[in-house]
């Protein structure tokens, strides 16, 4: 209650009536700019700074700092609801939302706050327009591969998956060959060995480890597994690319961003 009556005596201040907020088209279009994909514009949105801009942007908190972090919460929920909302998997805009956000503990800047919410909104345009470049199946097939996704780390069959979604496994397993041009075991595989090329170069999880975390029956099938796949085996994939910064090599770059889809 002692709030509520701050606000009111505030609100009929006569200062509040020099705070005029900035339109909210503008950041609405921002907004859909992400969530379509829409690289060129988000880049030149981030080039021209406009998340550093203070006029017509509220006031959250008088240190400089935290009222940037506050923006940069609210600048990352809309985007993750956007983004979810038009067909990034619930599970992959959650954790990469929440992956973000945590970022925010370790900055000190005003500045390295900026560059983070440059490399965020991005990351979150580029993963919608690879979304909206493959994106071409049903509901109930955008639905199977959010669940793999949610439980990669687990066990999955096409008859978990028929559960879950209330249909004969025959039938869905027909559906997703149709639709995907690939099983459902092969498009799991896939799914665990993309997560295995990333642990493997930016991880320090031996193989044995990275076996049992994505549920893997042994450390041999795994290897055999990632051989196949691949084309060589994960100690020789790590000797290659292990800690690599990517960013300096266009062919690996093309590949870690494939491997975070």
């Amino acid at each position: 209650m002692q709030y509520r009556k701050e606000w009111l005596v505030l609100e009929a201040d006569d200062y509040v009536d020099e705070l005029e907020h900035r339109q909210p088209t503008e950041e609405f279009l921002f907004y859909q700019a992400v969530a379509s994909g829409n690289v060129d514009a988000v880049k030149k949105n981030c080039e021209q700074q406009r998340f550093m801009e203070s006029e017509g942007v509220g006031v959250l908190s008088r240190d400089p700092l935290t009222n940037m972090k506050y923006h940069f919460v609210i600048t990352t929920a809309m985007v993750t609801r956007l983004c979810k909302q038009h067909g990034m998997e619930l599970e992959q805009a959650f954790r990469l939302s929440d992956f973000y956000i945590q970022k925010l503990d370790d900055i000190k800047t005003v500045e390295a706050v900026q560059a983070l919410h440059d490399e965020m909104v991005i990351d979150f345009t580029e993963k919608m327009r690879r979304h909206f470049r493959v994106d071409t199946n049903s509901k109930h097939i955008n639905a199977c591969k959010e669940y793999i996704y949610a439980h990669i780390k687990e066990r999955i069959t096409i008859e978990d998956l028929a559960d879950e979604f209330g249909v004969s496994a025959s039938y869905l397993s027909r559906l997703f060959k149709k639709q995907t041009g690939i099983s459902v075991s092969a498009y799991i595989r896939e799914q665990k060995i993309k997560i295995a090329k990333n642990l493997l170069r930016f991880s320090d999880y031996s193989m044995i480890d990275i076996a049992n975390r994505l549920s893997f029956s042994s450390q041999s099938h795994f290897i055999q597994q990632f051989r196949e796949l691949v084309g060589m085996t994960p100690k020789k994939y790590r000797d290659m690319y292990y800690m690599v910064q990517w960013e300096t090599n266009e062919e690996d770059a093309a590949e870690f961003m494939q491997t975070t889809e």
